[in-house]
């Protein structure tokens, strides 16, 4: 089950969960979240973003629709990176981030969707 993010209180209380899970487990791709989160707001049209619930929390996946075309942002726990794919979670890998990306790759990668 998901949550549609239509304001900013629901992006906030995702992006303070990401952040934290992220000072357990993830910290190779802590910085670089806040970048994709950036472009995922700049990028994403009204009303298509979408968050994971698991037991009534917000989770690590998120999904959104730009041009058109929906994308799935999750972690991947065996190589440590955020990996964008199309459509699901378990769809075609498009492009995986660390906090070794520049973040001028991030805005080139959002242009272009």
């Amino acid at each position: 089950m998901s949550i549609t993010a239509n304001d900013v209180a629901i992006l906030h209380r995702y992006a303070e969960g990401v952040m934290g899970r992220a000072d357990h487990h993830a910290a190779q791709v802590k910085a670089i979240a806040l970048a994709l989160l950036g472009g995922i707001i700049w990028r994403g049209e009204p009303g298509s973003i979408d968050i994971k619930q698991y037991a009534g929390e917000l989770a690590n996946i998120l999904w959104v629709t730009i041009g058109g075309n929906r994308y799935a942002f999750a972690y991947n726990h065996d190589t440590e990176e955020i990996e964008v794919r199309e459509r699901t979670q378990s769809g075609k890998p498009l492009r995986s981030f660390t906090n070794m990306t520049p973040v001028t790759d991030v805005e080139d990668f959002f242009r272009k969707l």
